[in-house]
């Protein structure tokens, strides 16, 4: 998705719209992978999983026994950094993260997954010590989808990660000229890049 050169706030809301819907939907755009930085300054990569353009809230899984789970319990404060390289441009998304394991969200979340994707949930706790390398999955699962009776007891691990935008710093690069907004759900600015 290549950005070009907009005039109007509500062309930038657009494009970010646009672009963080796509990246949920689509796993081969670049900011379907964006890094996910906690108040501990502890960043990572994440899958995007769901953009809701109307309540500006992003949705990502997660284990529920990760460290970045108790991060976000104490400090709820996330920054979200996607950069699309084709089209030139950065969005660093500023708000607040909440981790849910139950409720219909979550069991949305979970039954839209493959037992592929679900088999994750089953291994050992993120961060968990090993003498060699390894996956972390049983090593029954290792390259194997699980049946359903199998992948049961990994949904007490599963947790989604929503994170509720208060602002975007939309940077878009050009040649011509940088451009740079700062968004908030009701209004924003143009400042200089």
């Amino acid at each position: 998705m290549q950005a070009s050169m907009y005039d109007t706030l509500e062309e930038v809301r657009t494009d970010i719209a646009a672009r963080l819907t796509e990246a949920a939907r689509d796993r081969r755009v670049p900011m379907h992978t964006p890094v996910v930085v906690t108040a501990d300054a502890d960043a990572r990569v994440m899958v995007l999983r769901d953009f809701d353009p109307a309540r500006w809230t992003l949705r990502f899984h997660t284990d529920a026994r990760a460290p970045k789970v108790a991060a976000i319990g104490a400090d709820a404060r996330l920054t979200v950094v996607a950069y699309d390289q084709p089209g030139k441009v950065q969005l660093r998304l500023h708000g607040s993260g909440r981790i849910e394991r139950e409720g219909a969200a979550v069991d949305a979340a979970w039954a839209a997954s493959t037992n592929f994707a679900r088999r994750c949930y089953l291994g050992e706790a993120p961060g968990a010590s090993a003498d060699q390398p390894i996956s972390g999955l049983p090593e029954h699962l290792e390259g194997v989808e699980p049946d359903d009776e199998q992948i049961r007891r990994a949904r007490e691990n599963f947790a989604i990660l929503l994170v509720e935008v208060e602002e975007i710093d939309w940077f878009s690069l050009a040649h011509t000229g940088h451009r740079r907004a700062l968004l908030t759900p009701i209004g924003g600015e143009w400042i200089a890049p």
